[in-house]
């Protein structure tokens, strides 16, 4: 008897819920988020087990990274962007979540997430805080910009305030708490540019743009780094999937400002990705 395993992960505990191919229940327990514990819990149905389906929630890396070390080698990651679960259900809870989750694995209609190669996860999840650390330095930037104008009508480009002084902020600003604000928001975007430097230099040592990606250089507005990303975001998928992978990554607008770049650079993507 071939049997599919879903577990509903959470912050503290994961629900099993595990179910044969013809749809019968076969076993559910909640076990706290201990690795141990799962694979005692499902040791018993190892040689049975066909597959088993997580739910591409915050913290999986742990979980599928364990089974599949134990040798439960059959992995899914499911998509819950994907799954209309719910539409329609009045009632819910984990142990249906869990076994709706091994009932779509037997039917072969799961949608399902990438599972990232473990090995390259950790440079993948470093370029993904360069990107957050660049959103606080931008939205830094123009808090800044946003208080100047407001406060003694002096407007400012990006490329301007990097050359911002605490001596001008004092010469413009005078009152001592917009000051105090203003230099806040100053040594901020220089924390912030020091440590996104030093991120770079270490994705740039470890990551070279692949052959297949280095068309995306002729977009406005993706340099090396950007691009990178994009490569370390997309991994190895094939290109219909990458397509749409790409899409709404390069949906984005050039520092400089120029109103043509997003749907420039999303024509030049598509011609790209399609090459």
């Amino acid at each position: 008897m071939e049997l599919y395993a879903g577990l509903d992960l959470h912050s503290r505990n994961t629900y099993i819920g595990i179910m044969d191919d013809t749809y019968n229940r076969v076993f559910k327990k909640r076990v706290p988020n201990d690795l141990d514990q799962i694979l005692q819990t499902l040791a018993p149905f190892q040689e049975q087990l066909k597959g088993f389906v997580v739910e591409s929630t915050f913290n999986w890396y742990w979980l599928v990274d364990g089974l599949i070390e134990a040798g439960y080698g059959d992995a899914h990651l499911a998509n819950p962007a994907a799954i209309n679960q719910y539409e329609g259900l009045k009632y819910t809870d984990d142990q249906h979540d869990a076994f709706f989750l091994a009932k779509l694995l037997i039917l072969n209609i799961l949608p399902e997430g990438y599972i990232y190669p473990r090995e390259h996860r950790p440079v993948r999840d470093l370029a993904r805080k360069r990107m957050f650390l660049a959103r606080h330095k931008t939205a830094n930037i123009l808090s800044l910009k946003s208080l100047l104008q407001r406060s003694c009508s002096i407007k400012l480009s990006a490329n301007d305030i990097r050359k911002v002084t605490a001596d001008d902020l004092k010469e413009w600003l005078k009152q001592e708490y917009l000051v105090l604000t203003a230099q806040a928001s100053l040594d901020t975007i220089a924390f912030l540019k020091e440590k996104i430097k030093r991120i770079e230099k270490a994705i740039m040592q470890r990551v070279k743009l692949r052959k297949s990606f280095r068309q995306l250089l002729t977009i406005p507005g993706i340099g090396n780094i950007l691009a990178m990303t994009i490569m370390l975001e997309v991994g190895d998928i094939d290109v219909s999937q990458r397509s749409a992978t790409l899409f709404p990554i390069v949906d984005v607008y050039h520092p400089s400002g120029y109103p043509t770049v997003k749907a420039r650079g999303l024509a030049i993507a598509r011609t790209v990705i399609a090459t």
